[in-house]
Formats: structure tokens, sequence, C-alpha cells
């Protein structure tokens, strides 16, 4: 029997369920009503009502599922919340215009997908106008490797962080090595290549969009058959990296105003 289910011989099981899910929810509104200063985990206490033990773990699995971030030891809203109620008129009009001009220029599809937690999820995209062209699934949690963005946002991950996830999902040492090698190959050259290593004969090219000196968790790639990227792989990637730099420029520049 479930020691926390409701029942005749734990009648306040319930009770405390319901006060978790109540102390999260709260977290969630109290540290979003903040944007853009965030909250300190010291000042949740009395804006809850709640031991500051208690909600510890709360905050922390929280940032590990994507719905808060921790900067400089205060806490923003996380990039999970914009899919509990996310619709494409909530895309920012300079990320979709990126993605416009990003898919005019290559004519194969451009995405934007976002890191929420340990998985990477599709938010924006504009189709090739190709026949024969790459089609992802918008708001589907994917994991993370061996993916372009995933790539992305592991090569740009806090190191604590990441190995933490090798250790998890990629137990075997020699495994961990060469993934570890790709990654700091990607996080010199500022662009992650999947080579049909997800779909067959589809490839994938994803560059970091950096808001700051935390953790990556946006990023702008190309889509397309193996057959019309292949051959150039380097030309487009540096065309993908350029548009990203430019994006993160652009967003931190307008936050700053």
């Amino acid at each position: 029997m479930n020691a926390t289910a409701p029942n005749k011989d734990n009648p306040s099981a319930g009770g405390i369920e319901h006060r978790t899910v109540s102390r999260v929810m709260s977290i969630l509104e109290v540290v979003i009503a903040s944007e853009p200063n965030g909250l300190r985990l010291a000042d949740l206490p009395d804006m809850l009502g709640a031991p500051k033990s208690s909600l510890h773990g709360l905050v922390r699995g929280l940032v590990a599922n994507g719905y808060l971030r921790e900067r400089h030891g205060r806490y923003y809203q996380g990039p999970a919340t914009s899919l509990l109620a996310l619709s494409g008129q909530r895309i920012p009009a300079a990320l979709h215009h990126s993605l416009q001009t990003l898919a005019n220029a290559w004519q194969e599809t451009a995405i934007l997908a976002t890191l929420a937690g340990e998985s990477v999820i599709n938010i924006d995209k504009v189709e090739s106008p190709q026949l024969v062209r790459a089609s992802p699934p918008l708001h589907e949690r994917r994991p993370m490797w061996p993916g372009s963005y995933g790539k992305v946002f592991l090569a740009f991950m806090s190191s604590a962080r990441r190995d933490a996830y090798l250790r998890r999902k990629h137990k075997e040492p020699s495994t961990q090595r060469r993934i570890l090698a790709e990654l700091e190959t990607i996080r010199t050259s500022g662009i992650a290549y999947n080579k049909a290593e997800t779909v067959p004969d589809l490839y994938g090219i994803a560059c970091p969009i950096r808001l700051g000196d935390g953790d990556v968790t946006l990023a702008l790639g190309i889509a397309g058959p193996a057959s019309r990227l292949e051959g150039r792989l380097e030309e487009v990637g540096q065309g993908v990296l350029e548009a990203a730099r430019d994006l993160s420029t652009a967003v931190v520049e307008k936050q700053d105003d």
C-alpha cells in the first residue's frame, strides 16, 4: 500500500499532498510575479508562510524540471512555465523573425528549442518551402542526447549538472568520454551537429542563444535532409552561429533597456 495515499490508517496523507501542491504553485506564482528582479530563497518563507527547509527541496525540483531558473542566488521564471499555456503568439517577435530569416536563407526548416529540466522542447519553427523537409513536432519533450539542441544545452551546462546527467543516462565510461569530447568541441566552436543520429537521413545544426552567465536554455538551428545539408554543414553552421549571436545580443540589449 502506498504510505502517502489517503486511507483510514493515514487520514492526513491527502492533506500533506495537497499542501505540497499548493506550495509548488505558490512558489511559481510569487517568482513569476517578481519578474524581472527574481527572488531569493530567503524571501520565500515569509511570503508563503512556510519554513525554508520545506521550500528548499521544492525549489530545487522546479529548477531541475525547468520551471524555475537560478542565477546568482536569485530565482526566475524558467522556460518550462511557458509550456503550460503556450501558443505561437507568445513567442517574441524577434525570435520568430530570426527563424523566418534562417529558413529563407538556407531553404531548410528553422527551429527554436528550449531546455526544460533534462528535456529539449521545440517551441517555434518555420518550415522549409521544399517538398521534402524536416517537420519536427512542437511542445513535446525529447531527450537531450544525441540531438543537436540537446548537445548545445549539455555543452554549455555547468559541469556538475552535466556530469550528473551523464552518470544517470550514459553510464559506460567510454560513452561518457566520447560525449565529453564532442561537448568540448561544441563549446569551442559554438556549433552542434546531429548527423542522422536521431532520425535516419535527417541532419540538424544548432547554436546557443546566450542570455547571461548561467546555463544556456535556448538554442536556434536548422534541420533538413542529409542529401542537402551534408555537403554544406560548415557553411550552414556558420550562418546559424551568426544568427544566434546576433539574436543573443538583441535580446540582452532589450532586457537591459
